[in-house]
């Protein structure tokens, strides 16, 4: 299990989280990302699916088209931890040029 982080902790670790942004009412994080098409997009999905599964730490996401839009919070430490944080920093590096952030 990885520990919920301190409130200093999550503002450093979200400043240096382009695009992400704290979910109003909840301990987590939001990003969306914007894809070519559906094609880019689900293997976008796939990718960091398997990333995930074998880090036993999974995304709460939905996909339309070439959009996908992700919540990260690990749930075992009741918020965001240092998992969501790498997490969210492998799907920034695999999004690379093809995963624009979306603007909300």
């Amino acid at each position: 299990m990885s520990g919920k982080l301190t409130a200093k902790e999550r503002r450093t670790a979200l400043a240096g989280l382009k695009g992400w942004k704290k979910v109003r009412g909840r301990d987590a994080i939001e990003k969306t990302y914007k894809f070519k098409d559906f094609n880019e997009a689900f293997g976008f999905m796939s990718r960091v699916a398997l990333a995930a599964e074998k880090a036993d730490h999974h995304p709460e996401w939905a996909n339309v088209y070439n959009r996908v839009d992700v919540v990260l919070t690990t749930h075992d430490a009741g918020g965001i931890s240092e998992k969501d944080v790498k997490l969210a920093t492998l799907m920034d590096k695999w999004a690379g040029k093809a995963g624009k952030t979306a603007k909300s």
